[in-house]
């Protein structure tokens, strides 16, 4: 019995030296927004806030979701009736399994797409398509069609871009107009 009251007594003083300890001061009540609203802005713009473990913490990089990518989001979008191999968007790339639609069941085709930079420029892609003929199911042969279909895919690419990039621009601006309105 002894034992297990110091056990108790010793863990309800640490979490109490815990839980007061991580108070903290108040602060100066002069730099306090009095307004809450005010004071849930301050604290987000200077990195504050609520944490568990690192959930929300401050970041070593900056990164990108790769929704917010229009040229990652275009191209995805632009290959959504393929089956894809491979969509890794930190190492900028996306490769198709080998498709084919059902008029030409001995062709197939495959695509894979690299980025080599996040602006919306016709060198930011490098396409590459392959085209798969098979006579029988053994005897196959693959060849780099990538002049052929590569500049019209670029094109619907870039062009799908340029659309979400200004959709983008269209909500920060509003975006921007609201908090300057929650501001005043």
């Amino acid at each position: 019995m002894p034992i297990q009251n110091f056990i108790r007594t010793s863990l309800l003083f640490i979490a109490s030296f815990l839980i007061l300890s991580s108070c903290g001061s108040p602060g100066d009540a002069r730099k306090i927004p009095p307004n809450a609203d005010d004071r849930v802005r301050k604290n987000i713009e200077e990195g504050r806030g609520f944490r568990l473990g690192n959930f929300g913490g401050p970041k070593s990089g900056e990164f990108d979701f790769a929704s917010s990518n229009e040229l990652w989001r275009a191209s995805l979008d632009t290959l959504d009736f393929m089956p894809l191999a491979l969509a890794n968007y930190s190492g900028g790339i996306i490769v198709t399994d080998w498709y084919s639609d059902e008029n030409a069941t001995n062709e197939s085709i495959k695509i894979s797409i690299r980025f080599l930079s996040n602006d919306i420029r016709s060198d930011a892609i490098a396409i590459k398509v392959f085209y798969k003929e098979c006579s029988l199911q053994t005897n196959c042969k693959v060849v780099d069609r990538t002049n052929e279909l590569s500049a019209e895919l670029t094109k619907q690419i870039l062009t799908k871009a340029a659309v979400y990039e200004k959709e983008n621009k269209n909500k920060t601006k509003k975006r921007k107009y609201i908090n300057k309105k929650l501001g005043d």
